[in-house]
């Protein structure tokens, strides 16, 4: 069991973590035809907009309430208000999402209240909008925490309460953690299909978010679960949870639907994919396809071609507390061992499963002073610094990752993606220059020489 070192200093230098509000509105963009909308300044919005923009490279319908010094004073019900009745007029969204920041959690206010009243004063004319609301202030948790608080209040707000008489057997409720890639989500999605099986991903980012261009510009996101999905969630058979930070949203939706859960800590491991192709083979009643065997069987070959360059490779990882859980026992597997580990937040309990003695709650300075000697940096974009002053080359993960392309289409789960994170890794390994042998390592160097020295001392 790691032990959990807190944060001692009184700021963070190269801050490692982005806020809760963040992770709520990426929850939120993976539903269709949604609007995230931040209650609070414009300053808080801009920053999360701009970490979307340049990670995803895409449009994102990102809004605010806009509170000023009166209303941060007086209160913003007013403001939250006229936001949610001016994105309803204008965009027409099927579902805004509401995520509180630091400004207005201080203050203290009623939020689930004044939004009750909001929706029963304007009834009509949010007729056809689904609203929920989740408190995330920033001056706590990280994206984990605000992406799994908004997934559980959309259950809250969106879900059929009850056991439904319509179960369907071969649907599949897939609780997606904000830790996997577009990528990730379409193979996963893919992977399940495969048995026969019907997923509902959610959140769905790899709808809203992959890529795509639209024929005509929509103010909303143009992808992800539908409502009527959501609201149906409690017609599937089981809930997949993937990522610790997704077991209390299957925890709720179990509470109120009767609908059973499995929990997967993480997917980059042949262990732990074989238990989702168990469950999806006892679910499906169907044994597992040609291709999901081939995938399995090219797995095992590059397990056994990239061991020898993970041996004994002393990786430094700062990431996301699930995130660094897969990428931890991903690396344990293969030989290396976790040099240091860094992460945002005290609060998931997956902390005190990585296979390390200890993990830091940090930033990037925490984590350049315990990755001196490492050889591979594990983090997102902003850890570029520390690879440069450290010579210690840097393999992107998490987010944001904004200094390369493509970022949202790699998948690093299930066979494939585990697969081709083995080369790619060994490959960063290859491509490290390497000191010369010295010379006298060399038993066929100087032979003349050294028969001379061995000669000349046993005369003396």
């Amino acid at each position: 069991m790691a032990k959990i070192l807190p944060q001692t200093k009184s700021a963070a230098v190269n801050p490692l973590k982005s806020s809760q509000p963040l992770g709520a509105a990426l929850a939120y963009l993976g539903v269709a035809g949604s609007v995230p909308l931040f209650h609070g300044s414009q300053g808080c919005t801009s920053f999360a907009l701009v970490l979307f923009v340049r990670h995803f490279r895409e449009t994102i319908p990102l809004q605010t309430t806009a509170m000023d010094e009166v209303s941060t004073i007086l209160g913003g019900a007013d403001h939250l208000e006229e936001a949610i009745l001016n994105l309803k007029a204008r965009a027409k969204p099927a579902f805004i999402g509401v995520a509180t920041t630091a400004l207005t959690e201080t203050r203290g206010e009623d939020f689930l209240g004044e939004l009750a009243a909001i929706k029963a004063r304007r009834a009509e004319q949010l007729k056809g909008t689904e609203i929920v609301l989740a408190q995330t202030p920033d001056f706590e948790g990280a994206i984990e925490e605000g992406f799994s608080k908004a997934v559980v209040a959309m259950i809250d707000g969106v879900a059929h309460r009850g056991a439904s008489p319509q179960r369907d057997p071969l649907r599949v409720n897939v609780l997606a953690g904000s830790h996997l890639s577009v990528a990730d989500i379409e193979r996963l999605r893919e992977f399940i299909e495969a048995f026969g099986l019907k997923p509902v991903m959610f959140p769905d980012i790899s709808g809203a978010l992959d890529g795509t261009v639209p024929a005509q510009w929509i103010p909303t996101t143009y992808g992800g679960t539908s409502i009527d999905d959501i609201r149906t969630l409690g017609d599937a058979t089981l809930t997949i949870a993937v990522g610790e930070h997704m077991r209390a949203p299957a925890e709720r939706l179990r509470e109120l639907t009767g609908v059973d859960y499995a929990m997967f800590r993480e997917l980059c491991g042949l262990k732990s994919v074989d238990r989702l192709v168990a469950l999806l083979q006892q679910i499906s009643g169907r044994p597992a396809p040609a291709s999901v065997r081939r995938r399995r069987a090219q797995l095992q070959d590059a397990l056994l071609d990239g061991h020898f360059q993970f041996q004994g490779k002393r990786v430094a990882i700062a990431a996301e507390p699930d995130l660094l859980y897969a990428l931890s026992t991903f690396f344990v597997g293969m030989g290396a061992e976790i040099h240091a580990a860094v992460t945002t937040t005290h609060g998931s309990r997956i902390l005190g499963r990585l296979p390390c003695d200890e993990v830091q709650i940090g930033d990037f300075g925490d984590f350049e002073r315990m990755a001196e000697g490492a050889d591979l940096l594990v983090s997102h974009s902003h850890g570029r610094q520390a690879s440069q002053r450290l010579g210690v080359p840097l393999l992107r993960v998490g987010f944001p990752i904004f200094d390369r392309l493509g970022s949202q289409h790699k998948c690093r789960i299930l066979y494939e993606g585990a697969r081709d994170l083995i080369f790619e890794v060994a490959n960063i390994f290859e491509g490290v220059p390497r000191e010369a042998t010295p010379e006298n390592l060399n038993p066929f160097r100087d032979r003349e020489s050294e028969h001379e020295r061995r000669a000349a001392f046993a005369t003396h």
